[in-house]
């Protein structure tokens, strides 16, 4: 079916503003971001410049890149995880004349939707606290390809995953050591030679280096194709898992 993904991201859709209607949800999402935007950002905000910018506008682009890697990749592979072992509304999805493909793209769409939902309300903070902090032109489309890279990694995940605990894990091992040593706080030529090879393999690593770039230089296209090479690639395995689901 052509339009089979709508039904599955319209579903998605309705869940999420379900959430939205909690005022905790909102509050619970921007927490961490908050946290480390009053401990670092206006902390040493004024004191600390990186290259010719300050440490808060520096730092934002960063944040705005860990909230929607965390929130794109948490939903769908939480979301997947109890629906196929708990809930057992994956298998419905499965048996209705729906090609995996559709699943797929329906899981992605809702999760970089929730994943911009939670960068939008960052990028709004900044606006109002940061002077220097201005969106590059292509700000967008990096965040975009974030979304999408994270969002199919979580279908990756929520389709191996035997436990819910195991979701927790993955994120552990995986999700959380990027978000710190992927360049969100510090500048990635700060870290090591001998350990820096193993950060540029991180996606994250390339969406902070593309995203603070006001116009794309040689770095910044080749982190842009590193970017559209790992969602790709992730698209085409997670696809893959739903297509040969057979539990």
């Amino acid at each position: 079916m052509r339009w089979g993904w709508i039904p599955i991201f319209v579903r998605e859709m309705m869940l999420f503003r379900r959430r939205l209607l909690r005022l905790g949800y909102i509050f619970s999402t921007m927490v961490g971001p908050i946290i480390y935007l009053v401990a670092f950002g206006w902390g040493l905000g004024g004191k600390v410049r990186i290259g010719s910018t300050d440490y808060l506008s520096f730092l934002l682009p960063g944040l705005i890149a860990m909230s929607s890697m965390n929130n794109s990749y948490t939903w769908v592979a939480s979301s997947l995880n109890l629906n196929r072992i708990y809930f057992k509304t994956f298998q419905i999805l499965i048996q209705a004349p729906i090609s995996s493909s559709s699943i797929m793209v329906g899981e992605v769409l809702a999760g970089m939707a929730k994943g911009l939902f939670a960068s939008a309300l960052l990028i709004l903070l900044g606006l109002l606290t940061a002077g220097e902090f201005s969106p590059g032109g292509g700000f967008m489309l990096i965040l975009l390809l974030n979304c999408f890279l994270f969002a199919s990694l979580g279908v990756i995940t929520g389709m191996r995953t035997k436990s819910h605990e195991d979701t927790a894990t993955y994120s552990n091992f995986f999700i959380m050591p990027m978000a710190f040593f992927s360049g969100t706080f510090f500048p990635v030529d700060e870290i090591p030679a001998y350990f820096k090879w193993i950060i540029y393999l991180l996606p994250l690593t390339h969406t902070n280096i593309a995203i603070r770039k006001d116009h794309f230089d040689g770095e910044g296209w080749i982190s842009l194709l590193v970017l559209g090479g790992y969602g790709i690639a992730f698209f085409i395995y997670g696809s893959r898992l739903i297509r040969k689901y057979s539990e």
